[in-house]
């Protein structure tokens, strides 16, 4: 089963290329005269975007070769199930009932059967496990340390999705970076993190040899310092670039106000883009229609061409502009803020394995195949699901021009950087500071039941001494018991 389902991963991924093949060639704008040339910097460069689809598509079908080698079935397995099919025929053997009937059965047995039956259910019929699930079920919901710690994964992987799918455009978009340089540096510093915390946090649980109540100190540790490495994150970025006609600021060049007297003459089309930059102000144009140029040169280089266009009626001081966007005076910030990430991901990712041993360890032996399945339900449902579209109406909120397609919105073409680092993190910071929150009142929780536990073992230890003392030396041990 394995096998096919990595089969049909590989299929989903050749699916997700089939657009590129079926659908049009991508149209630019004609707003420049003479040919375009295009750069990785360029905003309308688009890039071979299905190839990674096609490659990983082509490694999960190559992975999935070794699995049909495998037996059916495991030897051991197959002994244990045969095994637990004839435990449960002599359990519900009529011989068997009226011998266990309740009037005839204690209620401490009666329970224990209950378990019996639920342990060795998972393995069965349907018709048999669905006898015993809705008891299982309700006794998993009804857990406080289960429900908590699922509801602070929940809050994880709302932070993980919505970072895995819009981080790279957040990084293109605040410092100016390219797609695929911006690619490059998530590959090479966050990945590594997520895997180091992943396995730090299962060495420190092993090492220290952490029960539950350090296991929740440990998830409330590393998610403290995750927010606390947050918080810089407001700060690093760089501010919105100057976009004439879009930004407008009262004290500012003539070159961010709308020209209408420079470009009535042009006619320029509203939906065009194909930005140029005034090198001596910064401020960037959205066509060289825009900006009223009516030439174009080409400078010839070792490596690459730059264009330029000239005669620009709507430029303070007709300078000449150059084509593509203005480029960003810190981008060198990029670094230092995707090493914060990393950090504060490998902080969140020490909780993986305490929390998981917190599942396993507060549930019953035989619910625990249940209650791995409902915790990845959730977070499926509540997490990955929903996260990417939250992050995505958060960062939509933030743009200041948008494309237009047969006049609905396309595509935004300029954000507000400010609102869109605010936003972006603040989203973040808000996922962490639930996580915090349920991982301190599941600590709080165990500490409680472990003061009951240590209490109640206070209270029964003089009377178990004084009835050591009571029983007589011949007497077996079984006899002393409390």
């Amino acid at each position: 089963m394995i096998g096919y389902g990595a089969i049909l991963v590989a299929l989903a991924g050749l699916l997700m290329t089939l657009p590129h093949f079926i659908s049009e060639p991508y149209r630019y704008d004609n707003t420049s005269p003479g040919d375009i040339s295009l750069t990785i910097k360029d905003p309308r460069w688009v890039g071979a975007w299905w190839l990674g689809f096609l490659i990983a598509a082509g490694s999960v079908a190559l992975a999935a070769i070794p699995y049909f080698f495998f037996p059916k079935e495991m030897p051991k397995e197959k002994h244990e199930l045969q095994f637990r099919r004839k435990v449960l025929a002599v359990t519900d053997s009529p011989a068997r009932k009226d011998k266990d009937s309740p009037s005839k059965q204690s209620p401490g047995e009666s329970t224990k059967k209950q378990d019996g039956l639920v342990q060795i259910a998972p393995n069965l019929t349907v018709i048999q496990f669905i006898k015993v699930f809705p008891r299982v079920l309700l006794q998993t919901l009804r857990h406080p340390i289960f429900l908590l710690v699922v509801l602070s994964q929940v809050c994880l992987s709302s932070m993980a999705a919505g970072m895995a799918t819009f981080l790279p455009k957040f990084l293109e978009r605040q410092f100016s970076i390219t797609a695929s340089y911006a690619n490059l540096l998530i590959g090479c510093l966050s990945f590594p993190s997520v895997i180091v915390g992943i396995v730090v946090g299962g060495v420190l649980v092993k090492r220290l040899h952490l029960g539950p109540v350090g296991c929740g100190a440990l998830c409330l540790l590393g998610m403290l310092l995750c927010l606390f490495f947050s918080l810089p994150l407001f700060f690093i970025g760089c501010p919105s670039h100057q976009i004439a006609g879009i930004t407008h600021q009262t004290s500012a060049q003539p070159g961010l106000e709308l020209f209408p007297s420079c470009m009535e003459v042009c006619s320029c089309p509203s939906d065009g883009f194909n930005p140029v930059c005034d090198p001596s102000t910064r401020v960037e144009y959205i066509t060289p229609c825009h900006a009223g140029c009516s030439s174009q040169v080409v400078q010839d280089a070792l490596d690459k061409s730059q264009v330029f266009y000239t005669n620009c009626s709507c430029v303070a001081e007709g300078n000449p502009v150059m084509a593509g966007s203005c480029d960003s005076t810190c981008s060198h910030l990029v670094v230092p803020f995707l090493l914060l990430v990393s950090l504060g991901s490998a902080l969140a990712c020490l909780t993986h394995t305490p929390s998981f041993m917190l599942i396993l360890r507060g549930v019953k032996k035989e619910d625990k195949t249940l209650a791995v399945g409902i915790q990845f339900m959730f977070l499926r449902i509540l997490a990955w699901m929903p996260s990417p579209v939250i992050h995505g109406s958060a960062i939509d909120t933030t743009c200041v021009h948008w494309a237009l397609s047969c006049g609905r919105r396309a595509v935004c073409r300029y954000y507000n950087n400010d609102l869109l680092r605010n936003r972006f993190i603040g989203l973040q910071f808000f996922f962490k500071t639930g996580s915090v929150i349920c991982f301190a009142l599941v600590l709080a929780i165990l500490r409680q039941q472990d003061k009951e536990a240590r209490t109640k073992e206070s209270r029964s230890s003089p009377a178990v001494a004084q009835q050591l003392l009571v029983s007589g030396p011949g007497k077996k041990p079984e006899d002393s018991r409390v």
